[in-house]
C-alpha cells in the first residue's frame, strides 16, 4: 500500500473514532469541517432532523465577496469561514454547538476555524 492511500485510510480511521462520541441534536448541533489542499468548508448539523442549518466555504459567492482583491494565506482563509460561519449561526439562533474535525489533528487551519468560530460567540 502506498504512502497516499495510507494516510487517507488513517484519516477515515480517525473520523471514523471521532464520529463515535458526537452526536448533534436540535439544542447542540455538531460543527463539521472538511478541509482539501487548497479549501476549506464547515457546516453546522442538526443530526436528529439530518439537515444542515448553515454552511460556508472558501469557494463560495460570500466568501469570494469579502476577499476579493486579497492576497491571503490558508489560515487567514479558515479564520475568516469561521467568523463567517459563527455570524451566520448567530442568526439562525445557534449558540452553542459541538466540534467534529472529522479526523484532523486538531492544529494549524482547523485550529484556526475553530478559535475564530468561538471568538466569535459560538459555545463549543
Amino acid at each position: 500500500m502506498n504512502r497516499s492511500k495510507k494516510r487517507i485510510i488513517e484519516r477515515a480511521r480517525r473520523a471514523e473514532r471521532v464520529r463515535k462520541k458526537i452526536m448533534g441534536t436540535s439544542e447542540r448541533p455538531r460543527m463539521c469541517v472538511r478541509r482539501s489542499l487548497k479549501h476549506i468548508y464547515a457546516q453546522i448539523i442538526d443530526d436528529n432532523s439530518g439537515k444542515t442549518i448553515v454552511q460556508v466555504g472558501s469557494r463560495g459567492k460570500e466568501f469570494s465577496q469579502k476577499t476579493s482583491g486579497k492576497e491571503l494565506t490558508k489560515t487567514d482563509i479558515s479564520k475568516m469561514v469561521g467568523e463567517m460561519l459563527a455570524e451566520m449561526a448567530k442568526e439562525k439562533g445557534v449558540t452553542s454547538v459541538v466540534f467534529d474535525r472529522k479526523g484532523y489533528l486538531y492544529h494549524g487551519r482547523i485550529k484556526a476555524l475553530a478559535e475564530a468560530a468561538r471568538s466569535n460567540g459560538l459555545v463549543f
